[in-house]
């Protein structure tokens, strides 16, 4: 089992004649992931390989599903048209669009992400995210695939590489699914929509959730957690040392006055029965307590 992303999943690419997307496209297919075409209006009709994998370039979304049964796009697109490559594929109902651009002015999401939900049709993952994986089965984005195998728990995390290093200290235990959600102030899937899916997951036996300085997606996260979740979660915040007023690394981990801080955070989560570690190692160490204890 796994959430949102598995072995039948057949995934197209918005941009997969740009070096990003095409290189990625090599590292999905790599990883077992069904691609199955890709998106540039200008290269409408031509094809790229890989190996020996031919895949189609179709002229829009809604033509790569139409032609290949799609059901995933991944967007390697410039910001500047990330928002009409997003609206495009909320349009042809895409179900799972997962963006991994970074640097979408906040305006361009916040627009594309109110129309998915008016609409009802998409899941967003991102924007400003590795993606997500299904170890052994299929790779929706940048995550490095050979890094860790199948097993029972279940990731869910702000930082892309906090998710590997995570990844590869609990690589031989193993994951269900990772899911990078992204850093931006507006991603289209939050923590509370990954621990709800892995809460269903009879596969995954327990959470990671790593968070960071900025907003209040951990404190509602943790409300989330003591409400609805019974499978153990541990849990990790970056920016411990960060300066009060000053963007760390991502656009959303920003610290204003006592809100945001990891220690209010840290606090948030341990409330709800999260054990949180106080580095990545920690909590990796802490994961093992766990599954040892299952």
């Amino acid at each position: 089992m796994s959430i949102f992303l598995n072995k039948d999943s057949r995934v197209i690419v918005q941009g997969i004649t740009g070096g990003e997307g095409s290189k990625h496209t090599a590292l999905m297919l790599k990883a077992g992931t069904n691609v199955v075409g890709g998106v540039n209006a200008r290269k409408a009709g031509t094809t790229v390989t890989h190996g020996d994998v031919t895949l189609p370039v179709f002229a829009t979304v809604e033509e790569a599903m139409r032609e290949t049964g799609a059901n995933v796009s991944v967007v390697f697109v410039p910001p500047a048209f990330a928002k009409d490559a997003a609206l495009e594929a909320i349009d042809a109902e895409m179900p799972l669009i997962v963006v991994i651009t970074e640097g979408i002015p906040v305006q361009d999401t916040a627009e594309f992400w109110a129309y998915a939900k008016d609409k009802g049709g998409s899941r967003i993952i991102g924007p400003n995210c590795p993606g997500i994986i299904t170890p052994g089965e299929a790779l929706a984005g940048i995550t490095p695939a050979s890094i860790t195998g199948t097993g029972p728990i279940g990731l869910v995390s702000k930082s892309g590489t906090l998710t590997y290093q995570m990844m590869f200290e609990l690589r031989d235990i193993g994951f269900s699914t990772a899911i990078g959600i992204g850093g931006d102030p507006i991603v289209g899937t939050t923590h509370i929509d990954a621990l709800a899916a892995f809460e269903a997951d009879p596969d995954t036996k327990a959470i990671v959730m790593i968070g960071e300085i900025g907003g209040d997606a951990e404190e509602r996260a943790a409300d989330y957690i003591k409400a609805h979740v019974t499978k153990p979660v541990v849990g990790y915040v970056a920016g411990f040392t960060a300066p009060e007023g000053k963007t760390m690394g991502h656009a959303g981990a920003i610290v204003s006055g006592s809100s945001g801080t990891a220690q209010a955070k840290k606090e948030a989560l341990e409330a709800a029965g999260v054990r949180v570690g106080k580095t990545p190692s920690e909590t990796a160490r802490l994961m093992r307590e766990v599954i040892a204890a299952l």
